[in-house]
């Protein structure tokens, strides 16, 4: 991975928050109280599922799950939109129950938000080296009962193959670890993702930021992906990234990011590595 050659003071730049539009304001607010200036440049678009059926069939089998695994805060949120009326506020839906997993920061706190009690939910301590499959399997490798179901929500690119319009794609890492562990693994699509329609003001504001030393902030490789198909025909030569992810640092590299630095998920991570770029 290409190293920084040199170091410019990042106050006096922009910083551009590439997260979903429902996601972005407390990043762009923050980054500002902060001293930096942030633009929010939304490169995936998420909205729910097109048919929730599925969603609410797999809310009747609530109880018959050990652990239901959301793949990101967006998993979390569509998932509890749907949940009936019945088990809202219930103690019985969690102390009869599955575990909720989380891989990150943001999908713990958004299971908080739902309602789901600390001592029901199994994450990468805050300390963690990373937030991935990988760490959350070390948590829970030791809890997985065989026989018994895993739900992995998660969400569909409305793009993507036939094939995997039913069950969405993502955490395929942590499913096969559950299936080799003897466990049954069930997917259902709670959100869909898109790519976003740019205005031409935001095309010009992404070409700008690719060559004035903008400092692009992603946390998923999509993003990335939906960039390059927004300016095709952009150098990202002269561009500078934080990824919050190596798999992420390793998109930006394949696009041609001249400079490119990885950082925990959480905000206040993401101002820690503002703070040692400066």
């Amino acid at each position: 991975m290409r190293k920084a050659l040199t170091k410019t003071t990042l106050l006096a730049m922009r910083v551009i928050i590439t997260r979903p539009a429902g996601d972005s304001l407390a990043w762009v607010d923050a980054l500002q109280a902060a001293g930096h200036q942030s633009l929010a440049l939304p490169l995936i678009d998420v909205g729910p599922v097109s048919n929730s059926q599925p969603v609410l069939q797999a809310w009747a089998q609530w109880p018959n799950f050990q652990a239901v695994m959301f793949v990101s805060a967006q998993a979390v949120r569509y998932f509890f939109e749907c949940q009936p009326a019945a088990l809202q506020g219930s103690n019985a839906t969690w102390t009869n129950g599955p575990r909720c997993w989380a891989t990150g920061p943001g999908t713990h706190k958004a299971l908080l938000q739902a309602g789901v009690p600390e001592a029901c939910m199994d994450s990468p301590a805050a300390d963690a080296a990373q937030f991935d499959s990988e760490a959350l399997w070390q948590r829970v490798s030791a809890q997985v009962q065989r026989g018994k179901p895993v739900l992995i929500v998660r969400g569909l690119d409305v793009n993507t193959q036939p094939d995997a319009a039913l069950n969405g794609t993502g955490r395929d890492w942590l499913a096969q670890q559950l299936q080799a562990a003897g466990a049954s693994v069930q997917f259902v699509v709670a959100y869909e993702r898109r790519a976003p329609e740019w205005t031409a003001s935001q095309r010009t504001q992404a070409a700008q930021a690719a060559m004035d030393g903008s400092l692009w902030c992603f946390s998923s490789s999509q993003a990335i992906q939906n960039l390059a198909l927004a300016l095709p025909a952009q150098s990202w030569v002269r561009a500078r990234c934080i990824a919050t992810h190596p798999r992420i640092a390793q998109t930006a590299q394949t696009l041609g990011f001249g400079e490119i630095h990885l950082s925990k998920p959480s905000l206040a991570d993401l101002l820690v590595s503002l703070e040692s770029l400066a």
